[in-house]
This record gives C-alpha cells, structure tokens and sequence, in this order.
C-alpha cells in the first residue's frame, strides 16, 4: 500500500473532485427518492491513474473530501481477470489499491467503478438505489425496462437501451457481471451505454462529466415512474428507439452521436449519443 498525500493538488483533480461531490450531494438528496443512508457510491477518474470513490458506509447527501478514497485504478481492474475472491482477499485488494493508508475503505463496489471508469468517454459513475426504478427491477418486468423505450427524452438522455444485469452478489462477481454485460452491449451498438439495471439493486448512470451522470439518473427514474404507471393504466405503449429519434428534429447533429439537451438546467450541455 502507497503512503503518499491523496489529497488532490492538481487543478484539474481539484475541479474534478469538487464535481464529485456536487454530484454525490445531489444523487444523495432525500426529496429526490435516488437513496437514502449509506446507499449508492460515485467516483470519479483523476490524473496519474487514479479514481476517486466513495468510502464505504458514507453517506451520499453528507459526503466530504474526507470521505472520498483515492485507489489506483489498474490493480482493481486487473482483479477481474481473476475466477474467484474471498472476502479477505477482496479485503486486501481495495486496502493495497488505496493511495494513502490513512484514507478510509473504499466501497466494495469499488472494482465496477474502476472498470467502468476505463471506458471512452467515462468520467463519472453514479450509482444508486432509485425508489421508481427498484419498483421494476425486482419485478418480473425489469428487463423489459432495460429495452423498451416509451418517450423521446429516454432515448436522447439514455441511449437507445440499457445493460441488464441479473442480480449478482455484490464485490468480484457483481464487476464480472457488470463488465460481460456492458462488453456485449458495446459489441451490439458501437460505444458504451449511458445506463447499467442492476436486478433486485439499482442503477448505474455513466458520462463524461458530473452533470451528465445526474441527468441520465434523473431521467432514468422518470422514465421509471412512466413505466411503472403505464403498466398499471394497461399496458407500455412503445415505440422503438429508431421511430422515436425520427421525432427529434434539431436534437441531434448530423452524426447522431450528439445530443443537445435543450430547455434544461444543465445549459444546452451536451450529452453523448448512442
């Protein structure tokens, strides 16, 4: 285990740790019904192959820099090429990963987001247990969820589908699960999805950038509220994601891999595209 300063001193760790936890702070937002306690974790990538996580038994809307660890990213991801851990060893790898020995424990959950934090365009993970969207995924629709798209902002915020992930016990197994998943989808569509479904768990949201990560989460719990009233009031009218990017002229650019968000909080950022 390395002994030396996590603290961030770059300049762009210091903008990107303060992203972080701006983005921990809002997923963690009571009224927003995304988690409540110590559910869900962010991270985020930094300089010199670094992620930043949050400390296990943290909570989300009470984070602070104390309560962020810094870990080196290519040993966690090394860790999946392995068949089995116990728990001691799981133990060992997030200890020796860490920066600094006096940084609290990373959350178990700290080997999928430094995986996933490999992928091209990936700056931020958000992970949650959304209230709407647990409501499908431990039903027997949660699936369904992943594929079916019923509105055109779900397609634009959250990509033309989801990864879905059986339910998988948390640690080494859940990582595996998650990267065979997201690798098949990139083998599908051509570029990495936007949004994981964790069955009987949450949700994972991926961009570039901190205000990205909200928006596919927020957009992702109403898109789950939707879901769920829809079924109730007799059934999903859906259309595919092909008919529904025929309804948004002026929203996408002449690649159809952008998007523009427009009329929203987040300035006209831009959001990539499957």
């Amino acid at each position: 285990m390395m002994t030396e300063d996590a603290s961030p001193t770059d300049r762009t760790d210091r903008a990107t740790v303060a992203a972080l936890l701006d983005l921990s702070h809002q997923l963690g937002d009571s009224c927003r019904s995304l988690c409540i306690l110590g559910e869900g974790n962010t991270s985020a990538l930094l300089e010199g192959g670094r992620l930043a996580v949050k400390a296990s038994g943290s909570i989300l809307d009470q984070l602070q820099l104390g309560d962020l660890t810094w870990c080196y990213q290519q040993p966690l991801v090394q860790a999946l090429d392995q068949e089995t851990m116990t728990d001691t060893q799981m133990h060992d790898l997030l200890k020796s990963s860490q920066v600094s020995s006096e940084a609290k424990k990373p959350s178990i959950e700290t080997v999928f987001h430094a995986w996933l934090l490999t992928l091209p365009g990936v700056g931020f993970v958000g992970h949650t247990h959304c209230l709407a969207a647990n409501q499908i995924l431990c039903s027997p629709r949660g699936k369904d969820f992943a594929t079916q798209r019923l509105f055109p902002d779900e397609v634009v915020v959250c990509g033309r589908s989801s990864v879905w992930v059986p339910y998988t016990d948390p640690g080494l197994p859940l990582a595996k699960a998650i990267r065979e998943g997201v690798q098949q989808h990139m083998q599908e569509e051509g570029l990495p999805p936007k949004l994981v479904l964790l069955q009987n768990h949450g949700i994972i949201a991926l961009g570039a950038t901190s205000e990205a990560v909200l928006a596919i989460t927020l957009m992702a719990e109403k898109a789950a509220a939707i879901f769920v009233g829809a079924a109730a009031l007799g059934g999903l009218s859906s259309c595919g994601p092909n008919k529904l990017i025929a309804l948004l002229p002026g929203r996408m650019n002449t690649s159809g891999n952008s998007v523009c968000i427009l009329g929203n909080p987040l300035q006209a950022t831009e959001i990539p595209y499957e």
